[in-house]
């Protein structure tokens, strides 16, 4: 079970009525985080979790492709300053408490310098071995699934409790694609929730009719480049325009699978690495009903 940590801390701090410890830190983002780590654990008894982490929400490299990358996240800061994702402050200040409760559970938390947690998850998931599921409310990782593979995504969007198993079945009934178009399908239509542009006057049902016509962005820019080939002058208009933004824009949506991650121990626990530490973190914040839950689901596997 690989999870998208971010995704599911912001949603638990959105999502949850705000609790703080005595000494008036805010812990709600801790305390669902860990139950919805409960939650998912319990339901599907992974033998390996990783908890998936961000090193680099916005990686340079992306930026350079295209500037508009997570744009609208940015807080402003001066140009000789790394970018700095806007965070609600009452956030921000639980995630080194995330991290201690999760290191004293003896949970594995992987990063990659210059990559985000869905590259994480994608190299994690490819080639595993194993049946996968990513746990996350980012529709980009739909891009992994893959039935052969078994490879699924456990999609959080309505809420951990009404999460979707998304196997390439949902892929195809949601968006008239493969999983493996995907990638390009989310580049064609654009995101503007990650300021990804795409082709204008591409939507959803075109990028889908275009992708099952040609089958994949080599084909569909060959089809465009091509006077010869059966695409209309209008799509051919459209995805002339764009031409530099698809020359780049694959690069930036399409997951690393293959990163350097050593080999890290990712067997799931079934007792805290330091019982006295998760007690004294769960005193000291006001964690004791969420961190004794996940003992108990832990233990109970």
């Amino acid at each position: 079970m690989l999870l998208d940590t971010a995704s599911m801390y912001f949603r638990a701090f959105f999502g949850i009525p705000e609790v703080t410890a005595d000494n008036g830190t805010p812990v709600n983002a801790v305390r669902g985080l860990l139950d919805f780590i409960s939650r998912m654990v319990g339901e599907y008894e992974p033998t390996d979790l990783v908890c998936c982490w961000d090193n680099d929400w916005r990686p340079q490299w992306r930026v350079d492709l295209i500037p508009s990358y997570k744009s609208h996240r940015v807080v402003a800061v001066r140009q000789d300053q790394p970018d700095i994702e806007e965070v609600p402050d009452p956030l921000e200040v639980q995630v080194p408490i995330i991290r201690a409760v999760l290191d004293a559970f003896g949970i594995a938390v992987v990063g990659a310098d210059g990559y985000e947690a869905d590259d994480v998850i994608g190299t994690l998931a490819t080639g595993a071995g194993m049946p996968v599921d990513v746990v996350t409310g980012d529709r980009d990782l739909f891009q992994l699934v893959d039935d052969e593979a078994r490879v699924r995504v456990l999609y959080i969007a309505r809420g951990v409790s009404k999460h979707e198993r998304v196997t390439a079945a949902v892929v195809r009934e949601k968006y008239d694609v493969e999983p493996g178009q995907y990638a390009d399908f989310a580049t064609l239509r654009g995101d503007a929730s990650d300021g990804l542009p795409g082709v204008k006057g591409v939507g959803d049902k075109t990028a889908a009719t275009l992708l099952q016509r040609f089958g994949d962005m080599a084909g569909i820019l060959a089809a465009a480049d091509d006077p010869s080939s059966d695409l209309g002058p209008n799509p051919r208009s459209k995805l002339k325009a764009a031409a530099d933004y698809l020359a780049v824009a694959p690069q930036v949506v399409a997951v690393t699978r293959d990163l350097d991650l050593g080999k890290p121990d990712t067997t799931l626990p079934h007792e805290p690495r330091d019982p006295e530490l998760v007690e004294a973190l769960a005193q000291e914040f006001n964690l004791g009903g969420p961190a004794g839950r996940l003992r108990a689901t832990l233990a109970a596997l």
